[in-house]
């Protein structure tokens, strides 16, 4: 197939999906164009059958802000007449779904199909905003095909809009053939000299990720085990935490990496993974620190159930309940035994259920209901 894929080129879940989707497409002989304002963060150096198409913005006084909606319609057009596209595949819905309908009616009886993947925050917290629901909602009714990350997407989707149209579940993925545990790591040496205990957490620091919390588990972890915490990522949260480090007294073990593009060589030198998190759709960073053998201490929130089995691949806690997740993490560090079964069975799940090779598949297949339906 020929497909146009827009997704944030930003540091997010939705972007890292879409940008691996569409390597994994590329690699299978589908030809994908990538339509966004700047290229994907995952999408370095030169891949066959991937090609990348910038929206270009104008500033005139006129506009007090810049009309991003209507610049991406406009080159998805151009995109869609000139290379041919079969279908559209938008992920996340603000404004990428809006855009995706205004190109299909721009081109009118030449009109292209487009999918819309659901991600998280563009349906519980963004979407939800008056200035947005009603345009989200129907950009979601009108696309030709929608699928979410997990049930409880699909689920939060159907009930906050009252939608009719059917939502297909088709889960984030992880290629572990490249995230899986390396066995000498010149950066654990580096963080821990002395055999420490690391910490993990990987996201945009958005306050719906609650990294303070980390902290938190952090400093209660350390008063009985050596170890040290590694925060990837970087967003509005960041300060808040670098500020509480210095009120607990832990800066000297609490490393900020900021923004990482590999992260397989953190993960292999980490122990657990902590994601506390108020929302999440799913978990892509805990889904691949998972690949990598590291079991997860997470939130009861979203789809977080679906990834990972508690007493099995991690524990589950209720939201900001730092104590019982500091009490499962130290568990786990203390018992070596009991830690090898837990990151046995996050690589087992990670292969047996969100192997790229099985998930992808699933997006070609929809694909495919989606072209016969408009054919029909």
């Amino acid at each position: 197939m020929n497909i146009g894929i827009t997704c944030y080129p930003t540091y997010g879940g939705s972007g890292i999906v879409a940008t691996e989707l569409g390597k994994a497409l590329a690699n299978r002989g589908h030809q994908v164009h990538f339509i966004s304002y700047a290229l994907p963060t995952r999408l370095d150096g030169f891949i066959e059958n991937i090609y990348f198409h910038e929206v270009e913005m104008s500033s005139y006084p006129l506009f007090d802000f810049p009309l991003y909606t209507i610049a991406l319609a406009s080159k998805m057009v151009d995109v869609v007449k000139y290379q041919k596209l079969d279908i559209l595949h938008v992920h996340y819905a603000i404004p990428h779904a809006t855009s995706a309908y205004l190109a299909k009616q721009t081109l009118g009886k030449d009109g292209i199909p487009f999918t819309t993947t659901l991600h998280g925050t563009d349906i519980t917290l963004v979407g939800l905003e008056p200035s947005y629901l009603h345009a989200v909602k129907f950009s979601i009714e009108n696309s030709d095909g929608v699928t979410a990350v997990s049930r409880h997407l699909k689920e939060k989707t159907l009930t906050n809009y009252s939608i009719t149209k059917d939502i297909e579940v088709i889960p984030n993925f992880v290629d572990t053939k490249k995230y899986k545990k390396l066995p000498a790591c010149k950066f654990k040496k580096q963080i821990a000299p002395n055999n420490e205990k690391i910490l993990v957490h990987v996201s945009n620091f958005r306050k719906v990720k609650r990294v303070p919390d980390i902290v938190r588990i952090f400093h209660e972890v350390q008063k009985e085990i050596a170890s040290r915490l590694v925060l990837v990522g970087d967003g509005p949260d960041r300060s808040n935490t670098e500020q509480l480090c210095r009120e607990l007294g832990v800066c000297d073990d609490v490393i900020f990496l900021g923004k990482q593009a590999e992260l397989v060589d953190i993960y292999s030198a980490s122990d657990i993974f902590l994601m506390p998190s108020q929302s999440e759709s799913f978990g892509l960073s805990a889904l691949e620190a998972m690949s990598c053998g590291l079991p997860v201490i997470s939130s009861s929130v979203g789809g977080l159930p679906e990834l990972q089995v508690h007493g099995e691949t991690g524990f589950i806690a209720e939201i900001g309940d730092i104590t019982r997740m500091a009490r499962y993490t130290i568990d786990l560090l203390r018992n070596e035994n009991k830690y090898r079964l837990f990151s046995e069975a996050a690589r087992r799940r990670a292969v047996e259920k969100f192997e790229v090779d099985n998930i992808v598949p699933l997006y070609e297949e929809h694909y495919n209901r989606v072209l016969a339906a408009v054919s029909t």
